[in-house]
């Protein structure tokens, strides 16, 4: 099992290397110049969506719903261990690198989510699908229909791994840390939670997702403010070593082992695209299914998530680690994080972050559980779609006992896989986002600003 292990670790290594890294951050950085810095220029335009209220046009469900069912995949582990991971492996520069990420990464979210609508189509009962695998294919054309496919695969199998296993074993872990309770027992009753969300459909999921996504993140996010603000004093020095450490790399110090440039830039990378999702694809298949009356205005809802995910809670995440000094400490992952949680709130530090741990964790599971059935809906067709929610569910324990290395390196390896098709997609078909865009934001006046 160890070598198994090494050996996950060192694909995924390779597969995260230099020419993945190049090729998420190029994309990001492509469409954020071909949009002419868009995500930063109508970022209050996008909040004035998300809280003006309903529109006209078609959908599955509501704008804010598809986003509530994005960020509920989205916001998870990663916003917590993930972050903590990546401070202990590539030291407090693997921050600045999630930062920088992100910012380009909203343009890239933006694109996955026009596409998304602009080329989302219809199931058997009516049901607005969409993804990747739709916009390669209707956008692309038949002779990249094997690229739709290769998405659609590693997609499904990527729901299992970042979705689902590395959700349940976070909760198992944490819980077991801070309660003692067995990961199995943990695992089975997630299995159960979840299947009685997931077996409702969409609309149960978008539900479930729109009452516990934006309470859970403001009840974070005011736990972690009152870590900072115990801190303030170390914020400037915070800032400054994240700053610093992001291109001279970090020194050992107290259990911390030292990191290189490479290690926060590769590690903060890889960690952030876990965070935020975006390129991989995944978050476009909820917005597929948005009620609006232009992919635009659905796009710009969309790069909100990664706003959120990011620019917001890992950062919060990210500062009280640093601020507090406990990424000195060696730890990892959500203890990491709770000890951080724990300079401020004592014994409770740890308890806030294991639940907080688990209603991420459990959010993201649905989610995901969504963007795994639309992969095998895509494949298989809707008679596939019962028997992957059966399935999803009863992988739920297995990854509550599963290898912490182990998950985290396989979640790693899809990701990868997943994010490919993906990415070639989006430069392909970026005239038509640019399109689309300028149609929505120059030409279209009375749709822009309706009454």
């Amino acid at each position: 099992m160890e070598a198994l292990a090494a050996g996950l670790k060192t694909v995924s290594g390779i597969v995260w290397g230099p020419p993945m890294l190049l090729l998420i951050g190029g994309t990001g950085i492509y469409l954020t110049l071909r949009l002419g810095f868009l995500p930063l220029r109508q970022l209050g335009f996008a909040w004035r969506q998300l809280f003006g209220g309903g529109r006209h046009g078609e959908g599955t469900i509501g704008s804010r719903a598809a986003l509530a069912a994005a960020l509920a995949a989205t916001v998870g582990t990663g916003n917590i261990a993930g972050v903590a991971t990546a401070i202990h492996s590539g030291g407090p520069g693997a921050l600045f690198w999630m930062w920088l990420i992100a910012l380009v990464g909203m343009a890239t979210k933006y694109a996955e989510a026009v596409l998304a609508v602009h080329y989302r189509t219809q199931d058997s009962k009516g049901e607005y699908i969409g993804g990747p695998m739709y916009y390669i294919r209707n956008g692309l054309g038949k002779r990249f229909a094997w690229l739709a496919i290769v998405f659609a695969v590693f997609g499904m199998l990527a729901g299992f791994g970042i979705g689902n296993s590395v959700q349940a074993h976070s909760v198992a872990d944490g819980l077991s840390s801070t309660f003692s309770i067995p990961p199995l027992a943990t695992g089975v009753v997630l299995a159960v939670l979840v299947a009685l969300v997931v077996l409702g459909g969409i609309q149960r999921l978008a539900h479930v997702a729109s009452a516990l996504v934006p309470l859970m993140a403001a009840a974070y996010v005011c736990a972690g403010v009152i870590v900072l603000v115990t801190h303030a004093d170390a914020l400037p020095g915070a800032i400054a070593l994240i700053v610093k450490s992001a291109f001279s790399g970090t020194a050992a110090a107290g259990g911390f082992a030292g990191a290189t440039v490479w290690a926060a830039i590769s590690f903060g990378v890889a960690r952030g695209i876990f965070s935020n999702e975006a390129g991989l694809g995944s978050a476009p298949i909820a917005h597929a299914s948005a009620t609006t009356d232009h992919p635009a205005r659905q796009g710009t809802i969309a790069m909100l998530g990664t706003f959120i995910d990011t620019l917001i809670l890992c950062t919060i995440t990210g500062l009280a680690i640093v601020a507090t000094g406990a990424w000195e400490s060696g730890q990892d992952g959500a203890p990491l994080s709770a000890l951080a949680f724990s300079a401020t709130f004592g014994a409770f530090g740890e308890t806030l972050v294991s639940v907080s741990l688990a209603i991420f964790a459990f959010t993201t599971l649905l989610g995901w559980s969504l963007y795994g059935e639309r992969c095998a809906q895509y494949l298989f067709g809707d008679r596939a779609v019962i028997p992957f929610r059966a399935i999803w569910v009863l992988v739920v324990p297995a990854g509550a006992v599963l290898s912490l290395k182990m998950v985290w390196s396989i979640a790693d390896i899809l990701n990868a896989l997943m994010a490919v098709p993906n990415l070639i997609a989006l430069l392909l078909l970026s005239p038509v986002v640019v399109a689309l865009t300028i149609e929505f934001f120059r030409h279209d006046r009375s749709r822009n600003n309706p009454p």
